[in-house]
Parts: C-alpha cells; structure tokens; sequence
C-alpha cells in the first residue's frame, strides 16, 4: 500500500473518531481512519446521555441512529434497598436534549462507522498503528500495519486519538499516569430476555446500590437483550471464585430486587472482567495530536459518561483543528485542556462524591428538593460545562454542603 497524505489521521472508529471525522468531512478537511478491530466488535459503554445528541446533531449524524429505534432512555432510575430515585432528563436545570439510547455498541459503532464512509470518509479496518514520529512543527509520519501484515505510512499535520482503551498514543508517546480515583472493576454481559417485564419496567436502566461502593446496572436494549454487570471495588470482584460466569451468578444473589429477574437468564457470552478500569495521561494534547475519549481520561461508569466525554472531546478537537488549518489562532491548553478538563472535573467530583456515600445520602434522601434534583439532573445529563448551574459552577463544595443540610435536619428529628 502506498503512503498517504491528509490533514487529519484520525486512530479509532469509535463515536468519537466517528464524530470527528464527520465534522472535518463537513468543514473540507481531509481526513484517514485507522481503527485497529473489525467492525461490528463489542465494546462496554452503552448507557449515552443527553449531551451526546447534540454533537451527533451537530455533525449530521443523527438520522442514521434515529432509524435504528434504540432504546429510549428518558433518565435513570437508583436503587438502593426499598428506596428509588428517578431522575427525568425532561426536568433538568440545563436546557437540551431531554433523552437519549441505550444501545449495544456493536450495532451502534458500526452504524456510524458506515455513515461516515457514506459521507466520503476513507476508513480502514484491521489496520493497527504501530509507530508515530512527529516532527518540529508537530506533523506526523505514522506507521500503519493493515490486515495482511504490509505496513504504510500516513503524514499528517494533526492526530486525533480516537482508540479509546487502546490508548495509542498515550502508550506511544509515554503519556499515561495513575488515576486519582480508587482501584474499581467491572464485570459483565448481556443476557435474552424473552420474559422481560411488560411497560417500562422493562425498558428503565437502573443502578441498584446493592453496596455502598457495589452497584449493578440492567440497561435493556430495543433488540430484546439486556446488558448487566457489576462495578466496584477491585477486591469486592476478586472476592468471587470460580470462572466469570459463576462469579456474576454469585453476585447476583446479592440483589434483592433483580435476582428473581436475572437468576435464570442464559448470559449470551461469557463475563467480561475489566480490572482497575479508571485511566489518566499526563496531558491531552500537543504540537499536533489531541487525545479524546477513553484515550485520555476514564473515570468511571456510575453516570455513564464515558461516550458523551468521547464525542465532546472529538467534536472539539476537530473544530479547533479546523480553525487552525484555516489560519485561526488557536491556545490548545485553553480552548481544548482546559475546557475538557473542565467537564472532566465536574464528574471526577460526583463519582468521587458516589463512593463516599454523600451523593447516595443526597439521592435517596427523603423529601426530595426539587430544586436540587433538576440541578443534579442537569450534570447527569451530561451539562458538566454550564456554569449557570450551581451544581456544576460549585461542584467541589455543593455536594458536601447539601449533605451537611441533610445531616443537620436528621439530627434535629431524632
């Protein structure tokens, strides 16, 4: 194969690669996808929210999932023992998308992998990266290796990282650092249910808090399966014995509220494990490559964010290349570090808030406050950039102060 030459090597065809790739399509960029597996493949991450519309709208992508008639996901439902917390995407603080998809990711990536080839995008599969040099103006030579052994070159004035855990380009370049957060995993497949209960009970994905720092996720699926598994401490997962498949039926005794439903469903592959599944790098960009999604920063699944910080993070840095190219200035700390880090914050926050038990205590404390819920609801949404909402403007301190709110007001009815 002979080597190419384009403004953007985009490594990964993800929501993100995909997202990016469209816009710069758009906007007359030229681009190169490489994305290392075979589409469809399955991936985990397939709770969206409400955010993610807006960049799928944006960069014309929209009508292709639209057909699909996934899942509809109207907001989310929290369990923990007898008590329920239902957050509803149409009563949020922020103005927006007010629902989204449960999707399998298969299905969906390789939806919008097809549409973009549709609109002109050279795409390629099973062609993995395995060298990248940059030079002092911070264009690119990078190694490809296609699915017959051969290897290419492409040169390109920018790189996107789109390979989510593949993490490319932090493995490449050395960028990867621990987490701040603590060492939790993650088993989990998906199961038929040709049984699932009749009306919205079988189309709610919940969370059920079968621990404080233990959480089961049902997201069902339009096609009739359902996704489950369990997140939580790494010990807690390693505390099970046997193969994966009998470790989550262990686990799933633990529920009282799912185990009747989920206790006889034949798991249509065996459990995946992903251990220790929070990542950091040491910066998301540089003289002429961005980091985006999963091959930056994962936090965690709790709210479901990782596909919203993919295409939010793609979408941009694709519309800061495109200035560039066109000879805007462009300060990437500012417009792209900082604003994703921004968002990136807002939600390290709420999940470090999760397994302290004071965003449980706030969730399922009753009476509600209306007014805090539609606040919280907002960042469950995925609004993590709107200031005018004190949940994200004074997340640091919010949370913790409500908490001691509500610890107050018990101490005075006891």
């Amino acid at each position: 194969m002979n080597d190419i030459t384009v403004d953007v090597l985009i490594i990964g065809a993800g929501p993100s690669g995909c997202v990016a790739s469209a816009y710069l399509k758009n906007n007359g960029i030229s681009s190169k996808v490489v994305e290392k597996s075979k589409f469809p493949r399955f991936v985990i991450g397939e709770s969206l929210l409400p955010r993610c519309m807006d960049h799928f709208e944006e960069t014309e992508l929209l009508d292709c999932l639209m057909a699909k008639k996934y899942e509809i996901k109207s907001g989310a439902r929290f369990l923990k023992g007898d008590v329920v917390c239902n957050f509803d995407f149409s009563k949020k603080h922020t103005p927006g998308w007010d629902y989204t998809w449960q999707v399998p990711r298969a299905d969906f990536d390789n939806t919008l992998a097809k549409e973009i080839v549709k609109k002109g995008v050279d795409l390629s599969f099973e062609h993995e990266v395995t060298a990248v040099r940059f030079d002092k103006n911070g264009h690119s030579t990078t190694t490809v290796k296609d699915e017959k052994g051969n290897e290419y070159n492409v040169k390109a004035k920018f790189i996107i990282d789109s390979s989510g855990y593949g993490r490319v380009l932090p493995r490449l370049l050395d960028l990867e650092k621990p987490s701040s957060l603590d060492a939790h995993s993650s088993i989990f497949t998906h199961i038929s249910e040709p049984n699932r209960p009749e009306g919205v009970e079988g189309t709610l994905i919940t969370f059920d808090v079968v621990m404080e720092k233990v959480w089961l996720w049902v997201i069902p699926f339009s096609n009739g399966n359902t996704s489950i598994g369990f997140a939580g401490p790494t010990e807690f997962i390693e505390s099970f014995k046997g193969t994966n498949a009998e470790r989550l039926r262990e686990m799933l005794k633990i529920s009282d509220y799912y185990y009747d439903r989920l206790k006889d469903q034949e798991f249509l592959f065996e459990p995946h494990i992903i251990k220790n599944y929070s990542k950091a790098v040491t910066k998301l960009c540089g003289k002429g490559f961005a980091l985006t999604g999963n091959s930056s920063e994962f936090l965690d699944p709790i709210f479901s964010s990782g596909v919203t910080f993919a295409t939010e993070s793609g979408l941009k840095a694709a519309k800061l290349i495109t200035k560039e190219l066109k000879g805007e200035k462009v300060d990437w700390e500012k417009d792209y570090t900082s604003y994703i880090l921004k968002g990136v914050d807002v939600f390290r926050t709420y999940v470090d808030e999760w397994y302290t038990g004071n965003l449980q205590k706030i969730f399922f404390h009753r009476p509600e406050n209306p007014v805090v819920k539609e606040q919280i609801c907002a960042v469950l949404s995925g609004y993590v950039w709107d200031d005018t909402n004190p949940f994200v403007k004074n997340h640091n301190r919010l949370v913790k102060t409500v908490v001691k709110v509500i610890d107050l007001e018990n101490e005075r009815a006891n």
